[in-house]
């Protein structure tokens, strides 16, 4: 029915559990920080508002408390690569390691270690995020032609299904970024955007298989997301009557930031888990097929800019020793 063990999954989240309380730690602080910038100036909106009558003073509440999420949003985008860097591909290198068998430090040494595993892959943090780019782009290409053909089908009610089959997608093919940051770190690949590449070519000449494991992830991660909505819905209303000049549509958001928070710090991981477990069993022992890198690479610019990016990468790597600019290994 499906390619990875629940159980299993449920035991690297146990067995990692300093990287699930880091990953706690970093997403509910954003969520805190969110509500904290929106609800001072919300504040602040409201006593310029005193200033004028109620319409004003409402428009100002509402001003104010956009800008302090907007400006959290802005500060949170410049420190997009270290998440990546830090969090994400941290937690996945010890992933990988329990999952092949390797033994991990104890406590919160094991952040410092999954920092040392993913600095020896991919280096500084600008390489990952380009790696992480570029995936997203080839992801991007071939999503939009899976959506592109479903739009042609004379199919009654297809905008319904389009809204599902996005929903979907989107963990169905959103979370191959990380499949591909764990590809690398397993092979111990000296050139990160060849070891892309590689991954990238695997999962989709894999693609029956690894789409039917993530159509029961999507069930279990919206699912649970959902739950835990409705769960937050009643405190973050509570919470925002503690604005001043609280607004209706606040409780709502409050809700999904903290719902967003626990699925990025709880369910995402355990999806990961599960999902690593299937691509590692389905492609075991597999060779990248030269037919399906040469679909991927016409459907996506992107796919062709990870080889040109691992030929320098491998040129860079060679040219100390051989004095050669290199070709460069592409899967």
């Amino acid at each position: 029915m499906w390619d990875f063990s629940v159980t299993r999954g449920m035991g690297l989240m146990i067995r990692t559990a300093p990287f699930v309380l880091f990953r706690a730690a970093v997403y509910f602080a954003i969520a805190a920080a969110y509500v904290i910038a929106t609800g001072t100036g919300a504040g602040i909106g409201y006593g310029v508002g005193g200033l004028g009558d109620a319409d004003f003073q409402a428009g100002s509440v509402i001003w104010g408390g956009g800008l302090g999420f907007a400006l959290t949003a802005g500060v949170l985008y410049f420190l997009r690569e270290y998440i990546l860097y830090t969090v994400k591909a941290g937690h996945i290198a010890v992933m990988v390691e329990l999952l092949d068998g390797r033994s991990l430090p104890e406590g919160m040494g094991q952040i410092a270690y999954a920092k040392s595993v993913v600095t020896q892959r991919f280096g500084q943090t600008s390489v990952l995020f380009g790696i992480d780019q570029l995936v997203k782009g080839v992801i991007n290409a071939v999503t939009g032609l899976l959506e592109g053909l479903f739009t042609i089908l004379p199919i009654p009610g297809l905008d319904r299904l389009m809204a599902i089959l996005r929903a979907y997608l989107k963990l169905a093919v959103g979370l191959i970024d990380e499949v591909i940051l764990a590809h690398a770190i397993r092979t111990r690949s000296d050139n990160p955007f060849a070891s892309a590449q590689e991954a990238l070519v695997l999962y989709g000449q894999n693609a029956k298989p690894m789409l039917i494991n993530a159509a029961w992830l999507t069930l279990f991660v919206y699912g649970l997301s959902l739950l835990v909505f409705l769960l937050m819905l009643a405190p973050a209303i509570a919470l925002v009557y503690l604005i001043p000049g609280a607004w209706s549509a606040g409780g709502v958001v409050f809700a999904l930031l903290f719902a967003w928070a626990i699925k990025a710090a709880l369910i995402e991981p355990f999806a990961i888990a599960c999902l690593l477990q299937a691509f590692f069993k389905v492609t075991d022992g597999q060779q990248p097929s030269p037919e399906w890198e040469h679909r991927i690479s016409g459907a996506s610019k992107k796919f062709q800019e990870l080889g040109s990016r691992a030929a320098r990468w491998a040129g860079i790597k060679t040219a100390p020793a051989s004095g050669m600019t290199g070709t460069g290994a592409q899967a």
